[in-house]
């Protein structure tokens, strides 16, 4: 080898490790600054007590319920058509046909769209088209209980966030399953859809659990979608309906950072919450990662 290649391929090699070590250092940083912020104001007080006094102590119990309603909601709504949609695309239409090319350019084109851009469709086709129509219908004369920002609301919206995520994860999940279990499953006697429930399902069932990661770890954090939609800005108590507003993590972040009465007072909050924020979300990620683990295993055995 000439000594100008070798010399080219060392510097090569030597700029792609720094680079790996720098995103890794990057995120220690990060959480390092986090965990120093935040770690004397993290106990079991702060995380089970509601906001007092404008927010300057207190807790945020309240947004860490709202976070898990808000996951729970976007997931049950939004991995299952997600999954159907993958179903569809690889199963009973071809790649070339023009219906597949207008649904992949849809999930390609909701994808790149601003979050911000979801918060306000939600806000007028969810909340004063959808939830305005249902009132008419539902509820006593003159009140709103469905046109209103809600928790039901910002789960569809957040739904639809995530959709193209759980598409592209699913679909090349059920891609992966081999061709030749569908024949021999079809020449045994099943129908076509008793094989995608029998054999591609169960074979897929790591990649829609890995969309459903990716959608979590999407969803938990965002703000801009439910900014419109239904958050609240201080709401000391846990929603018991769908149609309730609620606390949101990643907004109580915005808010204490922002909008606070005192932000340098309330610094050791700030950084409390994100740091539960990420435990959360890690949390979630974990069993999730540990349930696709033990049903991948199961397979296997």
């Amino acid at each position: 080898m000439k000594p100008g290649r070798r010399i080219f391929g060392t510097g090569f090699v030597f700029i792609t490790q720094a680079s790996a070590f720098l995103i890794i250092g990057l995120v220690i940083f990060i959480f390092l600054t986090i965990i120093h912020g935040g770690w004397n104001t993290l106990s079991l007080e702060f995380i089970f007590s509601s906001p007092k006094n404008g927010m300057t102590e207190g807790g945020i119990f309240p947004a860490i319920a709202g976070t898990f309603m808000l996951v729970f909601i976007m997931t049950i709504l939004g991995v299952p058509v997600g999954t159907i949609t993958a179903v569809f695309l690889c199963e009973y239409v071809k790649k070339s046909s023009p219906v597949a090319k207008i649904i992949r350019f849809a999930v390609n084109t909701l994808a790149g769209i601003p979050s911000i851009v979801f918060g306000l469709f939600g806000l007028g086709f969810f909340i004063q088209f959808v939830g305005r129509n249902m009132d008419k219908v539902l509820s006593p004369p003159g009140e709103l209980i469905w046109g209103q920002p809600s928790l039901i609301w910002a789960g569809l919206t957040m739904a639809l966030l995530t959709l193209p995520t759980v598409i592209i994860v699913v679909e090349e999940a059920i891609t992966s399953v081999p061709r030749e279990w569908r024949e021999a499953s079809l020449a045994l006697g099943a129908t076509k859809w008793e094989t995608i429930i029998r054999v591609v399902l169960p074979n897929s069932i790591t990649g829609i659990l890995t969309g459903t990661i990716l959608a979590v770890s999407r969803g938990a954090g965002e703000v801009a979608p439910i900014l419109f939609t239904g958050v609240a800005y201080f709401l000391p108590y846990i929603p018991t309906r769908v149609t309730d507003q609620f606390m949101q993590l990643g907004y109580h972040i915005y808010v204490m950072a922002t909008q606070s009465t005192n932000v340098e007072k309330t610094l050791g909050i700030q950084y409390a919450t994100t740091l539960v924020l990420l435990l959360l979300t890690f949390i979630l990620n974990f069993i999730a990662i540990i349930i696709r683990y033990q049903l991948r295993k199961k397979r296997i055995a």
